[in-house]
Parts: C-alpha cells; sequence; structure tokens
C-alpha cells in the first residue's frame, strides 16, 4: 500500500512554483516541525494542499528525502 501525506501550501509558494519552467524538485520546508519529517517514506506521495480560498490540491511530488537544517543555513541555501 502507498502511503501519502497532504500539507497545506502557501498560494503565493504555489504560483511562484508553477510559473517556472523546467521544475524537477522544489523544497517544503516547516518550522512548527524541529524534527525530521518522518510521515512518509522515500518513494511515497507528497501531496500539495492549496489553502482558502482554494481549498485544493495543487500537485503532488513523490517524496525524497528530508533534512534538518537551521534555518539561517536553509535560507542560504535555497533561498
Amino acid at each position: 500500500m502507498v502511503r501519502l501525506w497532504v500539507a497545506n501550501t502557501d498560494s503565493d509558494w504555489f504560483d511562484f512554483l508553477a510559473s517556472q519552467a523546467g521544475i524537477d524538485e522544489v523544497n517544503f520546508g516547516s518550522r512548527a516541525e524541529p524534527q525530521i519529517f518522518a510521515a512518509i517514506q522515500p518513494g511515497e506521495l507528497f501531496l500539495f494542499r492549496l489553502k482558502s480560498p482554494r481549498n485544493a490540491i495543487g500537485g503532488y511530488g513523490v517524496f525524497g528525502h528530508s533534512s534538518r537544517l537551521p534555518i539561517s543555513l536553509a535560507w542560504e541555501a535555497l533561498g
């Protein structure tokens, strides 16, 4: 059985990513969860749920891995 995770996603961030050509990888972070993300395993589905007023699944990806970074390093590396 394939598991999946539905994550609330900021609409502005989603729109920005959707406007970029040729993206094959995205990063998803949360300051609210200090531990390594372990809800699903590599190869399982990660769904991006758009917040109100859209309230819909905007897209999905195949989960690759989780890393825990200090916010300063994450910002420097990922922008």
